[in-house]
């Protein structure tokens, strides 16, 4: 008796045991939202155009798809991967980019890293912002951060259903060379592969079991036929070790695949789409069950938008609009911007933005890079209170012609840049070329808009190597040599921004803001006309 006794209790003790056991080995769902470059886009973005056009992220709506999402799965963490801010509309960036915060806020994010816009206005306009943020701001590649900017982590672990998931921030590392100099401080931006492992291993020995990157690093092509992705983002992923998930930002590309080990991710920009992430794992040791990704195309029209973020949209447009929705023109059909035109060919918004530099200065030269045009005109990121007015989106009075109000250009143009002019000698405009046109194929947003000359390169030819011709508007060659010509540019290009150091030698004369002199521009001429007239040509391309 006393045998079976003790048999049964220890029955009883081995099916306790296994019972735990069970309990600490079920599956456990991670889900992961994820939006990539959202630029502080409050307000819905328009898709399409006449009957056919619809609606697609914002705040609001954004917002209540998440809710959604986290009511099917609790075990949710909502995050992006830099310049949530920074190049913003207007509804943003004329508040100092406040709303982008509140409204990242009351959308629930959990994490976010820093991109090069993030640093646009410097490091104490950042640590603003930071301060005001409820979620963690993680870089694991900032030497020097902690005395520059507070509150920034290489990683934080959060915890959901007793599973400890490891957020890892990256920046990209050509960041300090995207903004104006001296904008990061003393912050160098370090290798992000040698960062992750060593953040990895860091939050692996603090029992992290779920390793997650959020990089501000994109892919820049998408094979038609294979699929497969090329560019930083996967350059990393196929460096590093042990991650689960990478999320990618930047390029505005979606893009799913394996790399690796890691499912690696990239959105459309600016909430055009967003991924939604599950994570199977096994809550005992972290083993990974599955993995799959969706991508949504948040539709306005499919949700109640969240009410509490379209109440503190309302609150910051009446005030812009007594500011910026006055009609100053009108265009007799849309400039695009979208694509990445502006960042690989010569574009009408770009010779509109150059001519009006030329104009206002009489120079002969003038120039704007592509990376500082951020909207079509009018622009599909402003929406104007009065609906009489004549614009590309749904809710308005249908065109074109299209009414093009202040808000347009500040949208086109939000980084408050300066016009400089200045001159420079036929060798150094031919340096500059080379370089604007030095990173194609790929997009770059260091490639000119030009006006008051044209050139010609070939595209089959290296690096440093593809310009062909370069001559003034009269037909005059502008050889390669020391003869001068006046140019008008931006601040940030003369600076030395995207990398034209052959123009940070401290010449130039600061004039007004570049959105003011195409503003005033487009209210001189009354109608404008969006036009391509061959100023940049590729002779490898028929």
């Amino acid at each position: 008796m006393k045998a079976r006794t003790l048999w049964l209790a220890a029955l009883t003790l081995g099916l306790s045991a296994y019972a735990s056991q069970a309990v600490q080995s079920r599956p456990v769902t991670i889900q992961l939202l994820d939006i990539s470059d959202w630029h502080a886009q409050l307000e819905p973005l328009t898709v399409g155009s006449g009957d056919a056009a619809y609606k697609i992220g914002g705040a609001a709506a954004l917002s209540a798809y998440f809710k959604q999402d986290r009511a099917q799965n609790p075990n949710t963490l909502t995050l992006t991967g830099g310049d949530a801010y920074g190049g913003s509309p207007p509804l943003s960036g004329f508040f100092n980019e406040e709303p982008a915060i509140e409204a990242m806020n009351l959308m629930g994010f959990d994490a976010d890293t820093l991109g090069n816009h993030n640093f646009d206005r410097g490091i104490p306009f950042l640590q603003n912002l930071i301060d005001k943020a409820k979620f963690q701001y993680v870089s694991a590649n900032l030497k020097n951060v902690d005395a520059n900017v507070k509150n920034v982590k290489p990683y934080k672990i959060f915890t959901l259903d007793g599973v400890k998931v490891a957020v890892i921030g990256i920046t990209n590392p050509e960041a300090a060379s995207l903004v104006a100099p001296g904008a990061l401080g003393t912050i160098e931006v370090t290798d992000p592969v040698a960062a992750a492992n060593r953040a990895r291993a860091a939050a692996r020995v603090e029992g992290a079991q779920v390793f997650v990157a959020i990089t501000h690093l994109g892919v820049n092509s998408v094979d038609p036929a294979t699929k497969a992705g090329s560019g930083p983002l996967i350059d990393f992923a196929k460096r590093v070790n042990g991650f689960h998930v990478i999320f990618g930002d930047h390029t505005n590309v979606q893009y799913s695949g394996v790399v690796g080990d890691a499912l690696v991710v990239e959105n459309l920009s600016k909430g055009a789409s967003y991924a939604k992430v599950q994570v199977k794992v096994d809550a005992r040791n972290g083993r990974l069950l599955d993995r799959s990704v969706t991508f949504v195309e948040p539709r306005v029209s499919a949700v109640t938008p969240d009410p509490a973020v379209e109440q503190l949209i309302a609150k910051y447009r009446t005030q812009l609009a007594q500011q910026l929705d006055r009609k100053i023109g009108a265009a007799t059909d849309l400039f695009p911007r979208g694509n990445n035109v502006e960042r690989l060919r010569e574009v009408a918004l770009g010779n509109l933005v150059a001519d009006a530099m030329l104009d206002r200065y009489k120079t002969q030269l003038a120039f704007s890079n592509g990376g500082s045009i951020r909207s079509s005109l009018p622009s599909n990121s402003y929406e104007p209170v009065d609906k009489a007015l004549r614009r590309p989106t749904p809710g308005y009075q249908a065109g074109p012609p299209f009414d093009v109000v202040a808000g347009d250009v500040y949208s086109v143009l939000p980084f408050g840049n300066s016009v400089v002019t200045r001159t420079v000698t036929g060798a150094q405009l031919h340096a500059i070329l080379e370089h604007s046109v030095g990173a194609l194929p790929a997009a770059n947003g260091r490639f000119l808009q030009i006006a008051g000359f044209k050139f010609t390169y070939d595209s089959t030819k290296p690096a440093g190597s593809r310009i062909v011709s370069v001559t003034l508007n009269s037909g005059a060659a502008i050889q390669k040599d020391a003869t001068t010509y006046t140019l008008a540019l931006s601040d940030f290009i003369n600076n030395g921004g995207d990398a034209y150091t052959m123009l940070a030698d401290g010449q130039g004369v600061s004039r007004e803001q570049d959105a003011q002199v195409v503003l005033e521009y487009i209210q001189q001429k009354g109608t404008i006309t969006p036009t391509v007239e061959g100023r940049i040509r590729d002779i490898a391309t028929p």
